[in-house]
């Protein structure tokens, strides 16, 4: 169920150009930038999205959260509402990362096709804002390829 959700996901969004007019892998978004990715998860019943900056390097990865943290008022700006920045948090595998990003409030199931439209609700916007803030943004992070 997972996989069809996200392949539905995919082919929904395949409509929707980026913001440099170009086609998009919405689902497996391509920042440009090793470490910076993008991501969008659904499990149980909660969703969030979020840019999450997994270098290894813990000092590489401050000064890639440091560069983020200089564009929140312009990330804010295009998300239309704030979100929430760790400059340490540990992924689901134990390692840490630093993340930024925004939790769905309602509660719906990836296994359950009736709540699809409210996680497609919650991830369309947002990752669609992501591309409008990196189409600004990702001249900032060009020092880190």
């Amino acid at each position: 169920m997972k996989e069809k959700f996200w392949t539905s996901f995919g082919q929904f969004m395949t409509l929707v150009p980026g913001e440099e007019g170009t086609k998009i892998n919405w689902i497996n978004y391509k920042t440009g930038v090793k470490h910076l990715y993008f991501r969008m998860e659904a499990e149980g019943k909660s969703a969030h999205i979020g840019i999450e900056l997994t270098h290894p390097d813990a000092g590489i990865r401050s000064l890639m959260y440091e560069q983020l943290l200089a564009y929140k008022t312009v990330l804010h700006t295009e998300l239309e509402e704030e979100w929430i920045w760790e400059d340490a948090y540990q992924d689901m595998y134990g390692k840490e990362i630093a993340r930024v990003s925004q939790p769905m409030e309602e509660k719906a199931s990836i296994f359950n096709q009736a709540d699809w439209p409210t996680l497609i609700s919650f991830f369309k916007p947002r990752i669609i804002a992501l591309d409008q803030f990196w189409s600004t943004a990702k001249y900032g992070f060009e020092i880190f390829k």
